[in-house]
């Protein structure tokens, strides 16, 4: 298997998850149905630096030099994204000390390839949410912030292109490369679980409307 393979096996596997975590019902689950511009800034802000603590910790704890390299990067970058979002909030905002439960999964991976299938199944989720949140303010007629958020997501998808390209040099052999697939799935079914049970707490049905 090689990286582009790695991240269409899992598109595929986890087709009907993305396919709900696509939807607009996302923010709605993310923000309580609080849809305005400061809710969806924050929730996203927490989003951002929860992953810039995950990396963190990574890269303190990484034996694999290129991996530590990656995830010292990648926490980097975190940290500019949690800044430009607080940014849009004119620079103010209280974050939410909690982790999200997909973060608190993506924690408890110890080894480089659960690791890196992390991010690659963390980026695939981030996708959905960045291109909601732009369309959000397509919506809203605020072009600066859809950009800023445009721009986030590319970043964030190229996190996982890296991922997947070191998981190349990691695995050695297909029992790696299904740990991987089992980190980025778990992560996926985690972030779909949050978001389901969300929507179930609001009366909602996670089902698109056929």
């Amino acid at each position: 298997m090689d990286a582009d393979e790695f991240q269409e096996t899992i598109e595929e596997s986890m087709s009907v998850e993305f396919e709900r975590l696509g939807s607009s019902k996302l923010l709605v689950a993310q923000t309580d149905a609080n849809l305005t511009a400061e809710a969806v800034l924050g929730t996203v802000a927490d989003s951002e630096r929860a992953a810039m603590e995950t990396f963190e910790s990574w890269a303190d704890a990484e034996e694999y030099m290129d991996a530590q390299d990656a995830f010292a990067e990648f926490c980097d970058q975190e940290r500019d994204h949690y800044d430009r979002v607080v940014a849009l909030l004119d620079g103010e905002h209280e974050p939410d000390a909690d982790a999200d439960p997909m973060h608190d999964r993506l924690r408890a991976l110890e080894s480089t390839a659960d690791r890196l299938g992390g991010v690659v199944g963390r980026s695939l989720v981030a996708d959905r949410t960045h291109l909601q949140v732009v369309s959000f303010f397509v919506n809203e007629g605020d072009e600066r912030r859809a950009d800023t958020f445009r721009e986030l997501r590319s970043e964030t998808a190229a996190q996982g292109d890296r991922a997947a390209e070191l998981l190349a040099d990691v695995c050695d052999g297909s029992e790696d490369w299904d740990r991987a697939r089992s980190a980025a799935e778990g992560v996926i079914d985690i972030a779909y679980e949050t978001y389901a049970g969300s929507l179930d707490d609001l009366g909602l049905d996670p089902k698109p409307i056929c």
